[in-house]
């Protein structure tokens, strides 16, 4: 064993002591970190999309900025209250014109803002009236004018420090003073790019959609129409019921869907609220089984070409003189595999350092801790073991490849069927994540080449206590086989040279007798 343990010593020092491995560690998790991080910066760098309306309704426009103005004037509000209710740290960030409406706002639910929002801006809305305590009305009409013109002076970086989540920083209306260009005025400006797009919107848009239309040079962003044709459609909707002297809240009631409330059951048989934590839960083991797979593949990977390039440097016939086949093999599975812990318990911490600062980078809120599921006694555990028993499966697999081949070429096409049982898990992933505990789930479970992926899939959903006792001795068992197979095959095919054998010159080495070494044919 001291041998061995000689031989996994020099395998680790070789890898570790180059740049290139730590630089490898760290690009992976910074490359993810950066798949993610920098379209989301990319997005709020992005200026807003400038378009034009043309109305030839006389009134669909006014609607929809009125909609707008008070939806904005929800995340004002709510951002004010907020801030009134964290007074030992925001209290000065509330912008002047709230400071004396911020204490009447604090004790408002998300209806009562609502209410605030839209009466502020339409004084004339009294559907909301009961809604709103008297005191708020009186400040409301005071302050109105002055709560109006400040945020319509805010720049973009005023609307997201007071309003975030408004359109405003996403998109802005271009108005005209005066007559309305013409549509070949607005044409020339969209094609010179002065001009993201522009809307017309037809003459009676409440019988139907003729004549209005979207114009642009860019069809393949469809943000912005989606985004304003829902804003119209919700005024055209409210115009049509009006019109038809339908009651707007009997027809919201009657188009309300029926909507169960997700809950889960604990392990007494008792009904639990379903919190947002516990549906990401159930997706994390997804997280780690791609982790898991880009492990156990990159590191093999090492694995074989060490064995190949130490072979055709002649390097494996110097410690052959000193070692046995077996020992060098042992002692060569053993290092990369001390080498793939180092490597993923440096990933494990970056991917948990990710999903402990990178959510609150992109916005989520506070009460939303991905770290605490990335940290998961279970998930982490599990994640280690079938990294390990993943790790030797697939190790005994390519070093036997290694062994028999003198270039990376040759390799490779001996690695299709090793990729291929890699891929699978690979692509049942998803299927796998939604029915844990399917019938695909367990079948696969028992292949002892999918167990690690499969089982680690599984892990959000937990397996009985049997199926993983089962599992893991089935693939330990086969681990046994397949290193003893491998141990055959490297003994002999260490040493070779010239071209590779075929599948049967190897299936023959494998069932010669121990001690025998076959003749090549």
């Amino acid at each position: 064993m001291r041998k061995v343990f000689l031989i996994a010593q020099r395998e680790f020092m070789e890898n570790a002591r180059t740049k290139s491995f730590w630089i490898g560690i760290i690009i992976f998790p910074v490359m993810l970190g950066l798949f993610f991080i920098v379209p989301a910066l990319l997005d709020r760098t992005k200026s807003a999309r400038q378009y034009a309306v043309v109305d030839e309704s006389g009134w669909l426009l006014e609607a929809v900025d009125q909609e707008l103005l008070a939806r904005d004037m929800v995340l004002v509000f709510r951002t004010a209250a907020e801030r009134y209710r964290e007074a030992d740290s925001d209290t000065a960030r509330i912008a002047p014109p709230l400071a004396g409406l911020a204490p009447q706002l604090a004790p408002l639910d998300e209806t009562q803002l609502a209410a605030a929002a839209r009466r502020l801006v339409d004084p004339a809305d009294t559907t909301t009236t009961d809604s709103i305590p008297n005191p708020l009305l009186g400040t409301l009409e005071r302050e109105r004018g002055a709560i109006l013109a400040w945020w319509r002076s805010l720049d973009a970086d005023g609307v997201k420090e007071h309003a975030p989540g408004s359109f405003r920083k996403r998109y802005a209306r271009v108005t005209y003073d005066g007559a309305i260009p013409s549509l070949d005025s607005l044409g020339h400006l969209v094609a010179n790019e002065k001009l993201f797009a522009y809307f017309v919107i037809g003459s009676d848009p409440v019988t139907g959609s003729e004549g209005s239309r979207y114009i642009s040079n860019n069809l393949t962003d469809d943000d912005l129409p989606e985004w304003f044709g829902r804003l119209a459609s919700a005024e055209v909707r409210a115009q049509r019921l009006k019109r038809e002297q339908i009651d707007q809240r009997v027809a919201q009631w009657i188009q309300t869907p029926i909507r169960f409330e997700a809950r889960k059951v604990s392990g007494e048989g008792e009904e639990e609220a379903v919190e947002k934590q516990d549906q990401l839960r159930q997706w994390v083991p997804v997280v780690f089984v791609y982790l898991l797979w880009i492990s156990i593949f990159t590191i093999t990977q090492m694995l074989i070409t060490n064995t190949i390039e130490e072979k055709s440097n002649r390097i494996i016939e110097v410690l052959l003189s000193s070692v046995s086949p077996v020992e060098l093999m042992a002692g060569k599975i053993l290092g990369i595999a001390i080498t793939g812990l180092t490597i993923v318990g440096s990933w494990m911490v970056f991917f948990y350092l990710g999903t402990k600062y990178v959510p609150a980078m992109l916005g989520a809120p506070p009460t939303l801790d991905l770290s605490a599921l990335a940290s998961d006694p279970l998930y982490v555990g599990s994640f280690i073991m079938y990294f390990l028993l993943g790790y030797l499966l697939f190790a005994a697999l390519l070093v036997g490849i290694g062994s028999v081949c003198t270039t990376l070429k040759e390799a490779q096409n001996l690695m299709g069927p090793v990729t291929l049982l890699l891929i699978v898990p690979l692509m049942a992933m998803v299927p796998i994540g939604k029915d844990p505990n399917g019938t695909l789930a367990q079948v696969m479970s028992f292949i002892p080449p999918f167990t690690p992926f499969v089982m680690m899939n599984r892990a959000a959903a937990p397996p009985s206590t049997l199926e993983y006792i089962l599992t893991t001795a089935l693939l330990v068992v086969s681990i046994a086989v397949t290193l003893w197979a491998a141990a055959k095959v490297f003994r002999i095919g260490i040493l070779l040279t010239g071209k590779p054998p075929k599948i049967k010159e190897i299936l023959r080495w494998i069932r010669a007798p121990i001690g025998v070494i076959p003749q090549r044919r």
